[in-house]
């Protein structure tokens, strides 16, 4: 079927399809109903290519690290529900964690004139998406660091991280351990998540006099790398009461270590996730964790990247308030051994 079948069957001319298919101003929606009745009834899809000559291909392109972290998977929810009723398709690009490989696959969306681009939290250099944002519309997920060429969606990761200080010092806490990652130093962010949630954790135990007792275990947001700090952390002589894990991804890995080690949670040490993801509410799992709302993140971007596609130039910033969800991985820390006889 082509566009001149479509207006032989609506009646119309070729010029008034091509207005619809456009969302052309001053189309009557009347025309616009009888349109798009014909085309479902001819079972008529546009050219992608075509309509990409015309000024759009009504495709976004969404480019993430990885499609195994379980918060990515609610913030691509929200996407595309909120693109749902419309002409847009989202097509998700998973790049992995290397700079040059992240940079690659940003250039291909660019290349096959995507209308627009979500970037959640990307790890390729900071220049290189102004430059891309610079010449599509793009909206960066994650990242605390602003500009005017894209627009931004957060967290507030400082106060999720007080959050869970603040839970665990209530239930009698004091050694309180954070996993982090580095994420890709020298890209030059300055506001990725990880870096703002640990200045959040070192702010919150200060603010309870526990700075010195405050200890960061750097790994990588994965369940492999949640298991290894977790050994790290948990097999020292000073062992911590609570771990923080900086994403529910690693909480994963540091309960494999706590199994590895014959420890109970939480009557051994109680551990807290960040993201809330579908696994943290898993009744094997049931795990305390800092909820980001990853589907009002991911609605979000998409409709201001909508805004974008359709003028808007000005860059907003919106930020994302988090709650901290109780479950069972958290309770009062096991009572301190006692002291030799006559100590």
């Amino acid at each position: 079927m082509t566009i001149t079948d479509v207006a032989r069957h609506a009646g119309v001319s070729k010029s008034a399809v091509s207005k619809v298919l456009r969302n052309a101003y001053g189309v009557s929606p009347a025309m616009r109903e009888r349109v798009s009745a014909a085309m479902a009834e001819l079972d008529y899809r546009p050219h992608a290519a075509a309509r990409g000559m015309r000024g759009r291909t009504y495709t976004i392109g969404v480019l993430l690290d990885n499609i195994r972290n379980a918060f990515f998977a609610d913030i691509l929810d929200g996407v595309n529900t909120e693109l749902r009723d419309g002409d847009y398709q989202v097509l998700i690009g998973a790049a992995g964690f290397a700079e040059e490989d992240q940079t690659k696959l940003a250039r291909a969306l660019v290349d096959r004139q995507m209308d627009g681009l979500i970037l959640i939290g990307p790890g390729f250099p900071r220049a290189e998406v102004l430059r891309t944002a610079a010449t599509v519309p793009t909206v960066v997920i994650g990242h605390h660091d602003v500009a005017e060429e894209h627009d931004s969606v957060v967290d507030a990761d400082a106060l999720g991280a007080g959050l869970v200080v603040d839970h665990l010092v209530g239930l009698g806490h004091r050694r309180i351990a954070l996993t982090s990652t580095a994420g890709n130093r020298g890209s030059g962010w300055t506001g990725t998540p990880e870096r703002v949630q640990r200045r959040g954790y070192h702010e919150a135990m200060r603010r309870h006099g526990l700075g010195d007792l405050a200890r960061v275990a750097m790994t990588a947001f994965s369940e492999e790398g949640g298991y290894r700090a977790g050994m790290e952390l948990l097999a020292s002589a000073e062992r911590p009461t609570a771990v923080f894990a900086g994403a529910d991804v690693a909480a994963m890995g540091v309960f494999r270590a706590a199994r590895e080690l014959g420890l109970r949670i939480p009557e051994d040490f109680s551990l807290v996730g960040y993201n809330n993801t579908a696994v943290a509410a898993l009744a094997p799992v049931r795990l305390t964790s800092v909820d980001q709302a990853g589907g009002l993140m991911g609605a979000t971007a998409a409709r201001l990247l909508l805004e974008r596609v359709e003028g808007r130039t000005r860059s907003v910033l919106m930020t994302v308030s988090p709650t901290l969800v109780h479950r069972d991985t958290t309770g009062p820390p096991p009572p301190e051994p006692a002291g030799p006889p006559g100590g």
